[in-house]
């Protein structure tokens, strides 16, 4: 479903963020991605979805070459692409029902799209997965009266909304306390297994990914240096991963 070949992305100042990073992922699949900040995680996903131009390289999602797209047909192509961002990226004054229905602005044609309108069958989806997160209760509530954890799973409502192939969330935990953190883990996880869809999760906290992956992908300095199940993950991995020189290195990244 997803394949990526040599990817290489070289920035105007000389960064080269990843290096000839190839990865296959299949439908259904729930992967997280882990590694140290700048470590080129953030620059996967914005290459997945359009956002960054690689230097070289490929992107194919369902027989479709994302690379090779013009501007026209990368917004087309988004439609199908779910983006969870770290800090929400809700309309704050909005209720969280209209929140989710922007995720149905792509199936909108003409007049429809301007003005913002939505026929019952967009409401309906909306509305269906807004329940999938556990928020039908607050979907006359704006978005600035909902807690982090409830704005960061309106998100994921509207990301599926989408009926997307692939939802790429970039560190959408980071903003929220431990707790919160776990909850929304697990509905991403849930829904992304419920709907089938290949969901890709950048993430810095490794146990998370250990406890809700079904694949993890460790990236350093632009090169995946772990590509595998969760139990396979151990200190020598993580060693690699983080190039930190202390010891026990999984219990300082699990704290």
């Amino acid at each position: 479903m997803l394949q990526i070949e040599n990817l290489r992305v070289v920035y105007h100042t000389g960064n080269e963020a990843l290096k000839s990073v190839s990865i296959s992922a299949d439908k259904g699949e729930v992967i997280a991605i882990i590694g140290r900040s700048g470590a080129g995680k953030s620059t996967l996903l914005r290459c997945i979805n359009g956002l960054q131009k690689p230097t070289s390289g490929k992107i194919v999602l369902d027989g479709e070459e994302i690379t090779a797209m013009n501007q026209r047909q990368l917004r087309d192509a988004r439609r199908y692409i779910g983006f969870i961002w770290q800090e929400y990226n809700l309309v704050e004054r909005l209720p969280a029902i209209t929140n989710v229905l922007t995720g149905r602005l792509g199936y909108n044609r003409g007049w429809h799209s301007l003005i913002g309108y939505f026929d019952s069958s967009h409401r309906e989806i909306a509305l269906q997965n807004l329940e999938r997160v556990g928020l039908m209760h607050r979907a006359k509530f704006r978005a600035d009266k909902l807690s982090g954890g409830e704005k960061q799973r309106v998100a994921i409502a509207r990301a599926i909304s989408q009926e997307p192939k692939i939802v790429l969330a970039d560190e959408p935990v980071a903003s929220l306390d431990p707790e919160l953190s776990q909850q929304v883990m697990a509905d991403l996880a849930r829904v992304a297994r419920e709907i089938g869809v290949l969901t890709l999760i950048n993430i810095h906290q490794v146990e998370l990914a250990r406890r809700f992956a079904d694949r993890i992908i460790g990236i350093a300095q632009g090169r995946v240096e772990f590509d595998g199940a969760p139990h396979e993950l151990n200190d020598s991995i993580l060693d690699r991963i983080y190039r930190f020189d202390q010891p026990h290195i999984s219990q300082t990244l699990s704290a």
